[in-house]
């Protein structure tokens, strides 16, 4: 660097270059240089709550009377920038650092207290930004702030959004039979609303799960500064900074009740985490059945038809693929990645602080946006779309022998399985087999084989001729 490209910055280990037009200061740039790692930054949602936190910090220290008012005004107008996100590209820090965070805590004290400044304000990025706070209480404080963040405004939403788009295309196919299917092979039949009921409840009820594990996210270790013991932190500053915050993002945070747990463990990240893989195997289950319904179109079941976005090969003149449905199982597959990432995280936290706060947060971000993003890719772009090929569902069923299995009560189990082997066998419909090995009349036949009325549960025979016991 030439003389005019960059200043001398100093901190407690002397001088340092720092590029000229940088924002940050000689903390950040030992972090620049000694962690030229992946090239991966921690996320916008997490300089976001970061910024948010030193803000709700100054304005609960100018209340209790330990900050300058001008200066704390100073520091919150500089945070807002900050947290709007006007300063993104000053946050260079490698999510491969210092295990607390601490170099991208002093990054954001830096960057605010340098914009701080430039009002004629003088403001020192530790005395003045970081007061009454540690990276030990400020990072995973961010943590919890951004997730609840992203998950209220991005998550949720989404999760609603591909429900409400299912629900719909249930009310679109009522009344539309379907072979069931278990171990990939015929079973009795469903109808395909009942089939996307299940998917819808269980994205419901991944949402259930969020809201669950919320309130121990709510419990904020801010308060707790080096070890929990809230060292050079006031008495009160805990509940004013949770009561900052909560006008800052309309959200009811806490101190946490333990500043020990909160600083030592992640466990609310890790059960966070937890969730948004059950969420994670969700879509993967919904999304395998849609590549399998769509499967073909011809040699495969080809009972629905998902709308053709984009040609499928370079080589194949028309071949169209399930990419929607394949970018899901894809996001699944690096949000259980993720989870396991945060689970050994979550084991490394050494008598007062987890040592792999930065990893933990750049993983539950990601997991959260893409879940995000591809539950509104699944609901827009694959499911409200798709199409339904009602001859080849009602061939299928017709031709399906084990609806024999509706006769069980009437004709006895082993006699059911003598005409499903024959229908089998022959190629035969199952009416036709049943008609020619029993004595039942084909109006009989007929009620008691109806695919509709078997997608109800409940006995249709008129007799018990031999119980049957439940098989997969």
């Amino acid at each position: 660097m030439t003389s005019a490209s960059f200043r001398i910055e100093r901190d407690s280990m002397g001088e340092l270059k720092v590029p000229a037009d940088a924002l940050w200061g000689a903390q950040t740039q030992r972090a620049v240089d000694n962690f030229p790692i992946s090239g991966l930054r921690l996320p916008r949602a997490f300089i976001r709550a970061l910024a948010l936190i030193k803000r709700a910090a100054a304005a609960s220290n100018a209340r209790l009377g330990l900050l300058d008012p001008g200066i704390a005004a100073a520091i919150e107008r500089a945070a807002a920038a900050v947290a709007s996100g006007a300063h993104d590209s000053e946050f260079p820090i490698d999510v491969f650092q210092t295990g607390s965070g601490t170099s991208s805590n002093m990054n954001a004290n830096e960057v605010i207290a340098h914009l701080a400044a430039r009002s004629g304000v003088p403001v020192h990025a530790n005395d003045h930004v970081n007061m009454c706070q540690s990276s030990n209480d400020a990072i995973p404080t961010a943590i919890h702030v951004s997730a609840v963040l992203l998950l209220r405004e991005q998550l949720l939403p989404a999760l609603a959004h591909l429900a409400g788009v299912i629900a719909a295309k249930e009310s679109e196919v009522a009344g539309i039979v379907t072979t069931g299917r278990t171990h990939l092979m015929d079973a009795m039949p469903v109808t395909l609303a009942q089939e996307l009921s299940g998917w819808r409840t269980q994205i419901e009820n991944g949402a259930a799960r969020l809201r669950a594990a919320e309130p121990r996210l709510l419990s904020l270790a801010q308060g707790g500064t080096a070890v929990g013991t809230g060292i050079n932190a006031h008495a009160q500053f805990g509940v004013t900074f949770c009561n900052e915050l909560g006008r800052l993002t309309g959200i009811a945070f806490e101190p946490s009740r333990n500043f020990f747990e909160s600083m030592s463990a992640q466990d609310a990240a890790v059960e966070l985490s937890g969730q948004l893989k059950v969420i994670a195997v969700s879509l993967m289950k919904i999304a395998n059945d849609l590549r399998w319904m769509n499967s073909g179109p011809l040699a495969g079941l080809g009972e629905i038809a998902l709308p053709a976005l984009q040609p499928g090969s370079s080589i194949m003149p028309g071949k169209v693929n399930p990419v929607i449905p394949e970018a899901t199982t894809m996001v699944a597959a690096q949000v259980i990645g993720n989870d396991a990432a945060i689970t050994i995280a979550g084991q490394s936290g050494n008598f007062q602080l987890n040592v792999m706060l930065p990893v933990i947060a750049y993983n539950l971000l990601e997991s959260i946006g893409l879940l995000a993003n591809v539950s509104r890719a699944l609901a827009d772009r694959a499911i409200k779309g798709f199409t339904v090929n009602r001859p080849r569902m009602e061939e299928a069923l017709e031709r399906n022998p084990i609806l024999v299995t509706a006769l069980n009560p009437v004709i006895g189990y082993e006699k059911g399985a003598a005409i499903a082997k024959k229908a089998y066998a022959e190629g035969k419909p199952i009416r036709e087999v049943a008609a020619a090995m029993t004595d039942l009349k084909r109006e009989q036949l007929d009620r008691l084989l109806d695919p509709t009325e078997l997608t109800v549960g409940g006995i249709k025979g008129g007799g018990i001729k031999g119980g049957s016991s439940g098989g997969g």
